[in-house]
């Protein structure tokens, strides 16, 4: 069983299961009452009156204090509801030493009467289904054992004490999972927020300083190149920093518009849908790294005052991603002439991951107008495995 203390959500994230807790409360204050009213009519034929008041006693004082406690998250302890559920069939049995023989052969309420339940519904809110259910057979076979027969009246009861657990555990399961789920979203928007003033913060200071370092010191070759590589390695593995990946939810899927929002920058311009983009683990993965290797390329071939435009659309079947800069563009015949020359990186980290995709994509460029990747892939698409199990 599962109980509040053990709940991952944060306090700040109010607790879906509140609506039944104030439902559980009301429904236990009006359930006293209602036994306080056949006391007073049956009160003289008991077999022990005055153990018939002491019963009822305990009732009000542990209504009121449980009621007080249910009233706040802090109280809705597990050892709370358990001293409850015993307290609330302690009670009940006492009912064989209150009840005349009579009363126990007809179908007349006992001094805790309906009161009996709220221990199951207490069960249900907090432990959901499985809790309810449990603490349902539990007080059903003690009513059974008191009462000591099988009639209409006693398969009645028992049905409405397992249906009452099974049908506020399953609500109280819906309520816990969607609270989770919340709170899990609010997390990864934090999370998100963060690696995006990260991601700003450092590349504004480290990755200009690191990527002026990488082409100057190719450009004078020697040495300054040995450094110049040296500054890119540290240039690629503080973008892989600011790039990590979201939180995965309980369906193994990120969201695909987290992973891009990481990438803004003063040149990089990234416009995502305002809900979650929520793709395979792989997929996202996959598609993000297509968008990083084609900034790369702005970042390498069109100069630094270049600015690029990451462009993010959810279709109903596929996936759009486009990626346009204002650059120089790129001269008819010169991929062709960088494949020929084994310079692969275009060819195979953009191409050869949307083909293995089972996407298309399209390039529009020319001389002075900039370049434009467009980038089609099914929202169920799966990257084709090679040998080995690798890609």
């Amino acid at each position: 069983m599962t109980g509040s203390h053990a709940s991952p959500v944060p306090p700040h994230v109010a607790d879906g299961r509140t609506p039944l807790w104030r439902g559980h409360n009301v429904f236990r204050i009006v359930a006293f009452f209602y036994a306080a009213s056949w006391f007073v009519m049956l009160y003289d034929k008991y077999e022990r009156p005055r153990l018939a008041a002491a019963c009822l006693a305990c009732m009000a004082v542990w209504t009121a204090f449980t009621v007080w406690k249910y009233r706040t998250r802090a109280g809705r302890t597990n050892r709370l509801v358990a001293a409850d559920v015993v307290v609330v069939n302690a009670l009940f049995l006492l009912n064989e030493l209150i009840l005349t023989e009579t009363q126990m052969n007809s179908p007349d309420p006992s001094v805790v009467t309906v009161w009996h339940s709220t221990g199951v519904t207490a069960a249900a809110v907090q432990w959901g289904m499985t809790g309810g259910l449990a603490t349902g057979i539990i007080e059903a076979a003690g009513n059974l054992l008191v009462r000591g027969r099988i009639g209409s009246d006693m398969a009645l009861d028992t049905v409405l004490l397992i249906g009452v657990g099974l049908v506020i555990g399953l609500n109280s399961d819906h309520a816990r999972r969607s609270t989770e789920r919340l709170a899990h979203a609010l997390r990864t928007e934090a999370a998100t927020a963060e690696r995006e003033r990260l991601a700003r913060s450092i590349h504004d200071s480290v990755l200009q300083v690191l990527a002026r370092v990488r082409r100057r010191g190719a450009e004078l070759g020697g040495e300054a190149a040995e450094l110049a590589e040296l500054a890119g390695e540290q240039e690629i593995k503080l973008r892989s920093l600011i790039a990590t990946k979201p939180e995965t939810t309980e369906d193994g899927e990120t969201d695909l518009a987290a992973r891009l929002q990481v990438l803004r920058t003063a040149r990089v311009h990234v416009s995502v849908p305002g809900n979650p983009v929520l793709l395979s683990e792989q997929l996202s993965a996959d598609l993000a790294a297509v968008v990083r290797e084609a900034l790369a390329n702005v970042d390498k071939h069109a100069g630094e005052q270049t600015q690029a435009w990451v462009l993010l659309e959810e279709l109903p079947d596929e996936i759009v991603l486009s990626v346009r800069d204002d650059g120089p563009g790129i001269p008819e015949g010169r991929l062709d002439e960088a494949a020929a020359e084994g310079r692969m990186g275009i060819a195979k980290s953009i191409k050869g991951r949307v083909t293995a995709l089972g996407g298309m994509i399209t390039l529009d460029t020319a001389p002075g107008e900039g370049t434009e990747w467009e980038v089609r892939v099914p929202r169920t698409a799966e990257p084709k495995r090679r040998r080995g199990g690798q890609r």
